[in-house]
């Protein structure tokens, strides 16, 4: 390649956007790195969603074509990414040409740097229709994807520089630290939050019952057992109170796991009179656009998704992200979420409605994550993971709210079923006693809320779901829980609470009252 083609590459830089420090810093270790390792060395580098990459690999493509007469090939997962990057890349003064399927590559010569969708760039590579002979650097954007990695095997005597906001391979079974020889980790979100570059999370998590969800091949929840439990009318109904409660009249942008969610979602806020719009992958290229340019014009807009926006989607006038939906992937949650972290004008935070038990599964987003240790040790981290199980057993049960106030009169209305196992258990009593205590508390707040037996009486059979959950953490102490065996349960435990009350009314209500109720 000859040294007059690279100076044409390179065109005085027309941007007026300016480099950070840390962004400065981190441009500086990898070409550190050019100049010290291997001409084949892999290296990765860790940055968090609104960071910058794009900006980083783009000034490092500019200088690289400057001091060094060999070619760039970059590696994006999304033709959407592809020409993001390849914006990016002109406004660095980088001529560059994108390698689409509709792609002209006679003139493939008059390029230095090179744009490319994986599965495009394989079909060219495996047809010899691209010229990659004299590539010394391949980036690759959202290197966590494994699709990159058949690729490696054309580039072997290329420096290649990955870049991720998570360095956690999308499969276990691959592990980026097989494929990267060292891993660079950037800023920290809390750092880039400190410094005003990202917006500040404030959560809103609710705690869900998800053990019905069925893990697939691919080490997340399958879509069908996901929309079996989001499909039904009360997941969408605490969707649209959640909604209400905390992010009413707000720009939102709701993640599903399945298209029929969505559309049930869609469905259900625009009964409610909500103006929402549905988007997945089945959409056209001009619905697309006008469904975004909608979303971006429109101040109260919802747009309901099948993660199709989790990359490469960029509105910073977004105020509240609801993950509708469950993930064991550390990756998804951190990208789903990043795409409200944008700043702009005065803000500086956005909310997040977690109806997926994610916040329990992996933290706050922004948490100082080791992800030195991760690369190196990803087994580790995901074996750390709680299992829904042991998730939901650290929940709490809380009444909902029209239920609570039926309970008014009475200051804590909560029972711990496993301290009072274990006390018991410690006490050398049968475990029978953890249920007669507790029929006796559900007793009392009953009482604690009537005039009469009568009125007790119709407050307890408003207590089935609080009884459920009773049941449930009860069987899981003494390690039983077959259907037959809770269904009895619980239906003898209706029973003797209502004998509970038809016995001692009296006698509780004077406990509670000093008096005897009124005849």
């Amino acid at each position: 390649m000859s040294e007059t083609l690279i100076a044409n590459a390179i065109v005085e830089r027309k941007t007026d956007k300016e480099l950070y420090s840390y962004q400065k810093g981190a441009i500086d270790q990898i070409f550190d790195k050019f100049e010290t390792a291997p001409d084949d060395y892999h290296l990765l580098y860790q940055l968090p969603t609104g960071g910058g990459k794009t900006v980083i690999f783009s000034e490092i493509v500019r200088q690289y074509l400057k001091h060094h007469n060999k070619k760039v090939l970059i590696m994006t997962h999304r033709i959407e990414l592809c020409k993001q990057t390849s914006t990016m890349l002109t406004s660095f003064g980088v001529t560059n040409k994108v390698v689409d399927s509709k792609a002209n590559l006679d003139d493939q010569e008059q390029y230095s740097c090179f744009v490319a969708m994986v599965e495009t760039l394989n079909n060219r590579l495996q047809d010899d229709k691209l010229d990659i002979s004299d590539v010394g650097l391949v980036i690759i954007d959202e290197a966590h994807y494994n699709s990159f990695t058949k690729l490696f095997k054309f580039f072997e005597n290329s420096f290649v520089l990955g870049v991720t906001a998570t360095p956690l391979s999308s499969n276990k079974d691959l592990p980026m630290k097989d494929n990267y020889d060292e891993l660079i980790v950037g800023e920290t979100i809390e750092s880039l939050i400190e410094n005003e570059f990202l917006a500040r999370a404030e959560f809103y998590s609710y705690n869900m019952g998800l053990t019905s969800l069925e893990v697939g091949s691919n080490g997340d929840y399958t879509v069908k057992s996901s929309e079996d439990l989001y499909n039904n009318s009360q997941m969408l109904s605490k969707l649209l109170e959640a909604y209400e409660k905390h992010s009413k009249g707000k720009k939102t942008l709701i993640f599903n796991n399945g298209i029929n969610t969505s559309l049930h979602v869609y469905e259900t806020f625009r009964a409610a009179g909500y103006p929402i719009a549905h988007l997945d992958n089945t959409a056209t290229k001009k619905q697309r656009k006008t469904i975004l340019k909608w979303f971006n014009m429109t101040p109260n807009a919802i747009l309901t998704s099948v993660s199709i926006l989790t990359t490469g989607f960029d509105e910073p006038t977004i105020d509240t992200i609801i993950l509708n939906r469950a993930t064991k992937s550390l990756t998804l949650y951190y990208q789903m979420i990043g795409r409200g972290s944008r700043i702009l004008n005065n803000k500086s935070t956005f909310s997040v409605i977690d109806l997926g038990n994610n916040f329990h599964r992996f933290g706050p987003w922004g948490a100082d994550l080791d992800w030195q240790t991760i690369f190196k040790s990803p087994n580790f981290y995901a074996d750390r993971l709680l299992s829904d199980e042991e998730l939901e057993s650290n929940f709490k049960w809380e009444m909902p709210e029209e239920l609570r106030a039926e309970f008014a009169k009475s200051d804590e209305v909560y029972f711990d079923i496993k301290e009072t196992y274990v006390d018991s258990i410690k006490n050398g009593e049968s475990s029978k006693v953890v249920l007669e205590r507790s029929i006796a508390q559900h007793a009392r707040i009953c009482v604690e809320n009537s005039e009469d037996v009568y009125d007790a009486l119709a407050l307890s059979k408003m207590l089935g779901p609080d009884i459920d959950d009773r049941i449930q953490r009860y069987a899981k102490c003494i390690s039983k829980s077959t259907y037959n065996f809770l269904k009895w349960l619980t239906d003898d435990y209706h029973k003797k609470l209502s004998t509970h009350l038809r016995q001692n009314f009296d006698t509780i209500y004077e406990d509670i009252h000093g008096r005897p109720p009124e005849e």
